[in-house]
C-alpha cells in the first residue's frame, strides 16, 4: 500500500481543464505557456524529498559540472517512477498531444502522436529508448545550467512540462527559467519563463512552428536556468518520451 495518494484530485482536475487550444496560443504569442499552480505546496515538498530518496529509485546521478552542462546536480528516476511523477507525466501528456499534432501538421508532418502516453512509451521501447527521462534538478548558490536541449534520442516528443519546487524571492534568489529562440535569418531571442511554485510550465523541446510571410517555420528552441543569487531551487521535470 503506498503511504501517498497518486495525484491529488484537485491537481488532476486542474490539469485536465488546462485546454490545449489555450496552450497552443500562449506559445505561438511567448514562446512558452504557463499554468496558474496547480500542484499544492505539500505535494511540491513531497516532490523535492524524494531528491533524498534511496539510490533505487533512481537510475543515474549528474553532477553538471563534470560534463560541462553548468553547475548542480540533477537525477533520473527509475522505473516504476513514483506514483505522482508518473501521474502528472500520463495526464499532462494526455493534455498536450493534440498540441503536437497540431505542431507535426503545421511544420508538414503526420498528426499521429498517440493520445495516450502509454502508447508512446511503447513506440519509444521499440525504437531502442526504454529509460525513463522524468528527471529532479537541485540547485544551490552560483549553480546554473547551460543552455540544451533535451533529446535522448531519435523519437522525441516535442514539449516538455517544468514543475517549480520551491518558492522565488523565498526560498532563492536568480535561477529563473531562460528559453533562447533562433528564428531563421535572425539573432537569437532571450526569453524569461516567470515561474511560481506549484505552477506548470510548457516549453518546446527542441523547436516549434512560428507562423511567417511564407507560413510556417521551424524555430530553434533551447532551454537553460541562470545563476542562482541565495538559497536552494529544485525543480521536477517532465520529458514524455523515454532516453535510448
Amino acid at each position: 500500500m503506498n503511504s501517498r495518494p497518486l495525484i491529488p484530485t484537485s491537481s488532476a482536475a486542474a490539469i485536465k481543464r488546462l485546454k490545449p487550444r489555450a496552450i497552443l496560443d500562449s506559445i505561438d504569442r511567448t514562446g512558452y505557456a504557463l499554468s496558474a499552480p496547480i500542484v499544492g505546496d505539500e505535494e511540491c515538498r513531497a516532490l523535492a524529498a524524494l531528491y533524498e530518496a534511496e539510490a533505487a529509485k533512481f537510475r543515474s546521478t549528474v553532477t553538471m559540472a563534470r560534463h560541462g552542462f553548468g553547475r548542480g546536480e540533477y537525477k533520473y528516476f527509475a522505473y516504476p517512477l513514483p506514483p505522482l511523477v508518473a501521474e502528472l507525466r500520463r495526464h499532462l501528456y494526455e493534455v498536450l498531444a493534440p498540441v503536437a499534432n497540431e505542431w507535426s501538421t503545421r511544420l508538414g508532418g503526420l498528426a499521429d502522436w498517440p493520445a495516450r502516453h502509454e502508447a508512446l512509451l511503447e513506440r519509444c521501447s521499440a525504437a531502442g529508448q526504454p529509460r525513463p527521462t522524468p528527471l529532479l534538478l537541485r540547485y544551490g548558490v552560483g549553480d546554473f545550467n547551460c543552455l540544451h536541449q533535451d533529446l535522448y534520442g531519435a523519437i522525441h516528443f516535442p514539449l516538455q512540462a517544468i514543475l517549480l519546487l520551491d518558492q522565488p524571492a523565498v526560498d532563492f534568489d536568480g535561477g529563473e527559467l531562460v528559453l533562447v529562440e533562433q528564428r531563421p535569418r535572425r539573432q537569437s531571442t532571450p526569453i524569461v519563463v516567470p515561474l511560481v511554485r506549484g505552477a506548470i510550465a510548457i516549453v518546446p523541446v527542441k523547436e516549434r512552428p512560428a507562423e511567417g510571410p511564407r507560413g510556417f517555420a521551424r524555430v530553434g528552441v533551447r532551454h537553460g536556468v541562470s545563476s542562482l543569487r541565495r538559497g536552494s531551487r529544485r525543480t521536477l521535470g517532465l520529458i514524455f518520451h523515454d532516453a535510448a
